[in-house]
C-alpha cells in the first residue's frame, strides 16, 4: 500500500467510523485540569470507575493541584480507590501537582503555552506519565495535534492489516500523524471513535459482522478464529 493509498484509507475509516457513531464529545471532563486527572487516573482502569474517583475528589474539594499537594497521599488514595492501583496513581497524581506548582504556578494556559514537542518531553519526564498519559493530556486538556495510541488503536489497525512494521508507539503515531491533517478536532475524534469501535464491536472476540468498516459481511455472521475479514476495507 503506497502512501496515498494510506492516507485515503485512514480517511475512510474515520470518516465511516464518524457516520455510524456520530461526534463523541471527548474528553467528558468539565474543565482540563479534570482531563488532566482523568487521563492519569485511567491508567490501566474503565472509564466507570475513574468516574467515581473524580466524583470523590469533587466531594473532597480536591480537585484541584494545590488541594492535591496539601491533602495526605494515604487520604488521597482513598478517595480514588475504585480506579485500582490507587496508592500508585496517588503518588502520580501528586508528582504532577508538585510539578505543576514549581514550574507553572498552577497555571494550565502558561503550561500550554509552549510548544508541543517541548511539553510532551517535560511531560514524560513527571513520575507516572508515559506516552499515551502525556499525548492524551496535550490534545485533550491542551488542545494539541496530537495523536493518542492505545491498546485499542493498535488491535483495530492490526487487523486492518494497517499495523506498522515496528511494533511501537512512535510507529504507530507516525502512521496517524504522517497521513492525517494535522487537526485538533480530527485527531480527537478519531481516537475516541477508535474507543468507541473497539469496546462494542471490534472487542478481542470481533464482531465483524456488525463492523461499519466492513458492511459487505452479513449481520450475525462471525468469522473463523484467528481470521479477520477487515484486512482490507471493502470498497
Amino acid at each position: 500500500m503506497d502512501d496515498q493509498e494510506v492516507k485515503r484509507t485512514l480517511l475512510d475509516i474515520y470518516e465511516r467510523l464518524l457516520a455510524q457513531y456520530g461526534p463523541q464529545h471527548w474528553w467528558p471532563a468539565k474543565t482540563p485540569f479534570e482531563v488532566i486527572v482523568g487521563a492519569i487516573l485511567t491508567q490501566s482502569a474503565a472509564w466507570t470507575n475513574v468516574e467515581k474517583a473524580i466524583t470523590n475528589l469533587k466531594k473532597a474539594g480536591a480537585l484541584a493541584a494545590g488541594a492535591i499537594r496539601r491533602m495526605p497521599q494515604e487520604k488521597l488514595a482513598t478517595l480514588i480507590y475504585s480506579c485500582g492501583y490507587y496508592n500508585t496513581k496517588a503518588r502520580k497524581l501528586k508528582a504532577f501537582a508538585g510539578w505543576l506548582g514549581e514550574y507553572y504556578y498552577d497555571n494550565l494556559d502558561r503550561l500550554f503555552d509552549q510548544d508541543t514537542g517541548e511539553l510532551r518531553h517535560k511531560l514524560l519526564d513527571v513520575y507516572g506519565i508515559g506516552e499515551e498519559t502525556a499525548d492524551s493530556i496535550l490534545l485533550y486538556a491542551g488542545n494539541k495535534p496530537v495523536f493518542v495510541i492505545d491498546a485499542y488503536t493498535r488491535r483495530i489497525m492490526s487487523r486492518l492489516g494497517l499495523a506498522p512494521n515496528v511494533n511501537s508507539y512512535t510507529a504507530f503515531q507516525r502512521l496517524f500523524m504522517a497521513n492525517l491533517p494535522a487537526e485538533v478536532q480530527i485527531f480527537n475524534e478519531y481516537h475516541a471513535l477508535l474507543v468507541r469501535l473497539a469496546k462494542e464491536v471490534c472487542r478481542k472476540s470481533p464482531l465483524c459482522g456488525q463492523c461499519c468498516l466492513n458492511p459487505g459481511r452479513k449481520s450475525g455472521s462471525e468469522p473463523s478464529k484467528g481470521h479477520f475479514p477487515c484486512r482490507k476495507i471493502h470498497k
